[in-house]
């Protein structure tokens, strides 16, 4: 007899490959574009858990990881005050879990313990947002939190039912305006709901009492319905709270007058209600962008994306979380571009490359004042004739991007120059080349650009040049040289030629963030990870002989408080018409931010004189050891 035929080890899938199916086959995820997927399939930590072992305990502390069932079965609570009574779900391959507590950043649970054998996937918030900004992405949240309302659990706040406090004032169309006010301030509310004949709603706000009374000089007996707006738009209990928000800065609307499904009113909601729903941010603008019929259309409306984070940190969003939103925009605007400018060239195959953002936008902390640096990976079956036809369209997209208001990288890392624009195989050999001499064809400067490179279009699996530059940590004289330029831009808060000129400005960028940025990719480089956000190469270095945990985290709070800074005074330009730049005056700056930025730089400068010292007494071969206790 032929012996039965066994796998083996080779012929088992991988972890990432049982991952990307999983993904393809579950909800928000089976909607997302084979890049997106792959990034999430890149940056997720694959998990095994022991019957019976704790996976997550989202009530005790907030998840900053969305989880994936790979095999095996697992229980979920999401009532913290019954956690001995039976699970309140059961998961199996393709359960997801914990993305309540990672989009509303709230201990509101759920735990999550294993049934039997389990692997899970913990896929890092960076990664995972562009699933929950999505359309799609929306209606999984609204599905989520019907299930949850519905055996009686905590939702998941992406229904426009959750997002209503409390029931609105209402007054009648004929009651004199003067009374309505009084009634408004007695209420403590900006606004009054007046029902109408038709089963319409007007609504009367704070607004519209200073132009038509105040202005205008209205009597204050007029009646109510000669001061109400009567063009609210109107939305239903049960529809996601995504799609109320598209309508909203669609119609471009203050508020949103909700009812039940036979038209009886039950509350009001503004764009600072939607705070509580994390997976609206940003959705609206992506929509349209996507579906820009052409290069003019699709200008106007990315020219919308500095007002979204403008919007999303006035209604409360913390400013990283605004700043991935604001990064996941401009993906989209480079997916359409790519798209349109194609159009005009139907012999050439959108399929035949893959784009790579970097730079800021490819560890998605692109800000206001930010270029996009991009490169191209060719199939190795394209010929030098066809690649410069290629790069023709390329400068075409390009020129789009600029005229659409975002700018290239001013140092010439753009996709449509040779030196970024290679096949899979050129990329491969110049990889191998700049870890053998760094130092040789500005080695260390593209290996720094090329490793911060996230595929946004194409097959993500095409450039090889990735797990090239996996292999940094065997090279200990490049990793050395590749320290050395990484501590080259030193933290400080005045340039010599500042001191020379006389100006009192200070670089955020250039002095402040980008060492933070340069320190964290070269330690996370050093561990062998492959995370792309700075906070996360800076968690995944932490407790190195290089980087031990108090100064990981020391740089973790810096990065985050000068980021914030760095985006409000862009803002402040933005909204004076000015160009949007990382240099500020300190003229402009309050007592308390320059403080802050001194303090930033001296903790940086710590971090940077300690890594001199360690790179001087101890061999390079220890360097990703743990730290000396």
């Amino acid at each position: 007899m032929v012996p039965e035929a066994t796998d083996t080890v080779e012929d088992r899938p991988t972890d990432g490959a049982v991952l990307d199916r999983v993904l393809a086959e579950t909800p928000p995820f089976d909607g997302l574009s084979i890049a997106d997927r792959a990034v999430m399939t890149r940056a997720a930590d694959v998990r095994r858990y022991a019957p019976g072992e704790l996976i997550l305990d989202a009530f005790a502390q907030v998840s900053v990881e969305v989880f994936v069932v790979l095999t095996g079965r697992v229980d979920l609570w999401h009532d913290a005050d019954a956690l001995s009574e039976a699970a309140d779900q059961h998961l199996g391959r393709g359960g997801v879990f914990g993305f309540s507590a990672m989009l509303t950043e709230r201990s509101l649970g759920p735990r999550a313990i294993a049934v039997n054998a389990v692997t899970v996937a913990a896929i890092p918030e960076s990664a995972v947002e562009p699933a929950f900004a999505s359309r799609q992405g929306a209606r999984f949240l609204a599905a989520q939190g019907a299930v949850a309302r519905s055996r009686g659990g905590l939702s998941s706040y992406s229904l426009v039912d959750e997002i209503i406090e409390t029931h609105p004032l209402e007054v009648d169309a004929d009651d004199p305006i003067g009374d309505v006010a009084a009634a408004m301030t007695r209420r403590g509310t900006g606004h009054a709901v007046v029902p109408l004949e038709d089963g319409r709603f007007g609504l009367v706000t704070d607004a519209l009492l200073r132009s038509r009374v105040l202005v205008e000089g209205r009597d204050a007996s007029v009646p109510a319905r000669e001061v109400m707006d009567d063009a609210v738009p109107t939305v239903a209990l049960g529809e996601s709270a995504a799609e109320a928000l598209i309508l909203m800065l669609d119609r471009n609307a203050e508020y949103l007058v909700v009812t039940d499904r036979s038209g009886r009113l039950h509350g009001v909601i503004t764009p600072r209600d939607f705070t509580v729903s994390a997976a609206t941010a940003g959705v609206s603008v992506h929509e349209q962008i996507r579906r820009a019929a052409t290069v003019e259309e699709l200008r106007r409306r990315a020219r919308r994306a500095a007002a979204v984070i403008d919007d999303l940190l006035s209604w409360g969003m913390a400013s990283g979380r605004a700043i991935a939103v604001y990064s996941s925009i401009l993906d989209t605007i480079v997916r359409r571009t790519i798209t349109l400018t194609f159009a005009r060239y139907p012999d050439l195959s959108l399929d035949a490359f893959t784009w790579l953002s970097l730079g800021s936008n490819g560890r998605r902390e692109a800000v206001l004042s930010s270029d996009i640096d991009s490169a191209v990976a060719f199939r190795d079956t394209c010929d030098a004739a066809d690649i410069d036809r290629y790069r023709s369209a390329l400068a075409d997209i390009q020129r789009e991007l600029a005229a659409a208001g975002i700018t290239a990288d001013s140092h010439g890392a753009t996709a449509s120059r040779p030196a970024f624009s290679r096949t899979n195989a050129e990329w491969r050999a110049a990889a191998r080349q700049w870890m053998a001499e760094p130092e040789q064809n500005q080695g260390a400067m593209m290996t720094s650009l090329l490793v911060d490179g996230r595929p946004i279009h194409g097959d993500p699996g095409l450039p090889e040049v990735m797990k090239v530059f996996s292999d940094l940590r065997r090279h200990p004289g490049t990793m050395r040289l590749l320290l050395e330029a990484s501590l080259s831009a030193r933290a400080k808060t005045r340039s010599l030629r500042d001191v020379l000129s006389r100006r009192d400005t200070i670089d955020l960028k250039k002095h402040a963030v980008l060492p933070i940025v340069n320190t964290a990719r070269w330690a996370a480089l050093a561990v062998g990870s492959s995370a792309l956000s700075t906070t996360e190469r800076l968690q995944a270095a932490a407790g190195s002989a290089m980087l031990p945990d108090e100064h990981a985290h020391n740089l973790i709070d810096v990065f985050t408080v000068l980021q914030r800074l760095r985006l409000r005074y862009q803002l402040i330009e933005y909204q004076r018409g000015e160009k949007p730049l990382d240099v500020v005056s300190r003229e402009r700056m309050s007592p308390i931010d320059r403080s802050v930025v001194t303090e930033a730089v001296r903790e940086i400068a710590a971090v940077q004189r300690r890594m001199d010292n360690v790179a001087a007494y101890l061999p390079a071969e220890a360097w990703t050891g743990p730290a000396p206790a």
